[in-house]
C-alpha cells in the first residue's frame, strides 16, 4: 500500500497515477478527509486525557467535599467522553486503512500510457516465428491425437476449464517444472516449497485482498485461501520481520500449482489449456534494498527470459502500459512465447517491481548495516515460467510433419529416455 504521508503531502502526485490507470480520482478526497478527522480526534482525545490528568491530580489536594465531588463527576464525564473518541477513532482509522489499502501502487515514470493490453509496447523479438512445410497443429488437436491431453476426462473430473495431461504429456509438463527449479537454483535462488493454502491476512499483505476477492478460492470452514500465485507465501513468510542488510538481496523460486477463477468469455482465448482455474507455476522472487531494485529487475527479466532462451523458444518481452499495468506493481514486462498452431503470442512471465508496496502491507522491514533506522524491504516477482503455456509453446513449436513432438534437448535428462513424443 502507498505510504499516507505521501497521500497527504503528495496528492497531486496519487491523482495523476490513477488517472494514468483510467481510474477515479474520489478516493484520494476521500483518504484526505479521513486522515484529517482521525488526527483531530487523536488532538481532541489528548486534550481531553491531559485534562483528566491534571483534574486527578487536583482531586487529591481537595478538601471540600461538594467540590471534590464535582470534580470527581466532571473527571468521570471526560473519561466517559475519552471512551466514545476512542471508539470513534477506531472506526475512523479502519476506514482510512482500507481506503488506503484500496488505492494501487504509482506507475513508474517509463510505464508508457495506454489503455489495455492491446497498448503494451514490444520491446525486443528473440528468435524467428518457424516457418513450417506443413500446417501446424494447435495444441488442442495435437495433444488428443498423442493421447497426452485429454479434455474430456477433465471435465468429467471438474467441470469445464480442466483437463488431464497423460503418458508423456504428464511427464513433460513435470521435466519442464523440475527443470526451471534447477535452473534458478544454479543462477542464484534458493528453493522455497511452501503451503498451497494461507491464512487471510497473508493474502492481504500480498495484494490480493480485497481488490482480487472474486477472483480467489475460498474454504468459509476453515478461512483457508487457496493461493493464486507462490508469490503469496513468498511474501507471507516474512510478514512483520526486521530482517538485515546482509540478507539483501535476497532470491527465492518456488514451484506450486495456482488456483484462480478465471471469469472467461467463449471464444479463441479460452480454447485448450491457455486458461484454467487450476494450473502450475515456477515463481521467482527477490527481496532487496529500494535503490537497487531497478537492476534486480533487469536481472529477473533476464533470469526468466533465459528459460525461454534454453528452451530454444521463439519470445519477445513486452512494456506493459499503465491500464494493463497490475494492482500492486510499479513496473512490469510481459514475456511472450509464439504459439504457431494457435496463431498467437501468449504470456507465460510477467515480471514486476512492486516497490514498497507489498513490504508496507507485510511489514517488511531491513535494519541498516550503519546502524540507522529500519526501512521497507523492496519485492520483486514474476514467473520463471507459468504453465501451462510453456507446454504449449513446446508442443507447437517443436512439432513435427508427422504429429509428433521433439522434446527439447535441455529436457531431455527429466523425460526417461523419451525423446519424441509419438502416436
Amino acid at each position: 500500500m502507498l505510504d499516507i504521508k505521501l497521500i497527504r503531502e503528495n496528492p497531486d502526485i496519487v491523482r495523476e497515477a490513477l488517472r494514468k490507470r483510467h481510474m477515479e480520482t474520489d478516493v484520494v478526497d476521500e483518504v484526505i478527509a479521513l486522515d484529517e478527522k482521525r488526527r483531530a480526534i487523536i488532538q481532541d482525545v489528548e486534550s481531553k486525557k491531559a485534562e483528566r490528568n491534571v483534574a486527578s491530580k487536583e482531586i487529591g489536594k481537595m478538601k471540600d467535599k461538594e467540590a471534590r465531588e464535582a470534580k470527581i463527576l466532571a473527571t468521570r464525564e471526560l473519561g466517559e467522553q475519552i471512551s466514545a473518541l476512542d471508539e470513534e477513532l477506531k472506526g475512523v482509522e479502519e476506514a482510512l486503512y482500507s481506503s488506503v489499502a484500496g488505492i494501487p501502487n504509482i506507475p513508474d515514470a517509463i510505464v508508457p500510457l495506454g489503455a489495455d493490453d492491446k497498448e503494451n509496447v514490444v520491446l525486443e523479438q528473440f528468435g524467428e516465428q518457424k516457418v513450417f512445410d506443413f500446417e501446424p497443429k494447435a495444441h488442442w488437436d495435437l495433444g488428443p491425437e498423442l493421447g497426452i491431453i485429454d479434455f474430456e476426462a477433465g471435465v468429467k473430473l471438474s467441470g469445464s476449464r480442466f483437463y488431464v495431461l497423460k503418458g508423456a504429456g504428464a511427464r513433460l509438463e513435470r521435466a519442464l517444472i523440475f527443470w526451471m527449479v534447477d535452473l534458478h537454483t544454479r543462477r542464484g535462488y534458493s528453493e522455497i516449497y511452501t503451503p498451497w493454502m494461507v491464512r487471510e491476512e497473508v493474502m492481504f499483505g500480498s495484494g490480493q485482498l480485497p481488490k482480487f476477492e472474486a477472483n480467489l478460492y475460498h474454504d468459509h470452514a476453515e478461512n483457508y485461501w487457496w493461493i493464486p500465485t507462490a508469490e503469496v507465501p513468498l511474501t507471507g513468510m516474512l510478514m512483520d520481520t526486521i530482517m538485515d542488510e546482509a540478507d539483501l538481496p535476497m532470491n527465492l523460486v518456488a514451484y506450486s500449482a495456482c488456483f484462480r477463477r478465471e471469469k472467461m468469455s467463449a471464444g479463441r482465448d479460452v480454447r485448450g489449456i491457455k486458461r484454467g482455474h487450476q494450473f502450475d507455476k515456477v515463481e521467482i522472487y527477490k527481496y532487496c534494498k529500494p535503490e537497487d531494485a531497478d537492476q534486480e529487475f533487469d536481472n529477473m527479466v533476464a533470469d526468466a527470459c533465459e528459460v525461454c532462451k534454453q528452451l530454444g523458444l521463439t519470445y519477445r518481452t513486452m512494456q506493459q502500459c499503465t491500464g494493463d499495468l497490475g494492482f500492486n506493481a510499479h513496473k512490469t514486462v510481459d514475456i511472450e512465447v509464439w504459439a504457431p498452431g494457435c496463431g498467437e503470442w501468449l504470456e507465460v512471465s510477467s515480471v514486476s517491481n512492486v516497490g514498497q508496496f507489498q513490504a508496507r502491507r507485510a511489514a517488511i522491514k531491513y535494519r541498516p548495516a550503519d546502524g540507522g533506522g529500519t526501512e521497507f524491504v523492496n519485492t520483486l516477482n514474476g514467473s520463471g515460467l507459468g504453465l501451462p503455456r510453456t507446454l504449449i509453446a513446446v508442443l507447437e513449436q517443436y512439432q513435427q510433419a508427422d504429429g509428433s513432438v521433439r522434446v527439447p534437448e535441455v529436457l531431455l535428462p527429466f523425460m526417461g529416455g523419451i525423446e519424441v513424443i509419438e502416436k
